[in-house]
């Protein structure tokens, strides 16, 4: 359903290491809005963006597949050609777990046209 567009969006897995100096995974692009799923075990569809209090480290997260309530502490950050997960979770970093994952950039196109 999805397509990766250079410098808007980007799909695809990273393998957890289980540290909280996590796994970094490269999109390209500085993201403004992170889905990330365990495909190795349990656990819901984590959602990430650049909006929410605690925005680098972004510890505010939404399940997509619940309706709980905003939660805290899934640390990770956004950085400008990626993003680095800092926590042990099993939602985004158990080590040896699948994790695929969506992303949308911050600043979506691929080159700039200055005048």
């Amino acid at each position: 359903v999805f397509t990766n567009i250079e410098g808007f969006s980007k799909h695809g897995k990273y393998v957890g290491n289980g540290n909280a100096d996590g796994t970094f995974v490269f999109t390209g692009f500085r993201p403004a809005w992170l889905m990330v799923k365990n495909t190795s075990g349990t656990g819901g569809w984590e959602i990430h963006d650049n909006r929410r209090l605690g925005f680098n480290t972004s510890d505010e997260t939404l399940d997509a597949n619940t309706n709980a309530a905003e939660a805290t502490g899934n640390d990770l950050d956004f950085v400008a050609n990626g993003f680095k997960v800092r926590n042990t979770y099993g939602t985004s970093n158990t080590s040896g777990s699948t994790y695929v994952y969506l992303a949308f950039a911050e600043q979506p196109f691929k080159y700039a046209n200055a005048r």
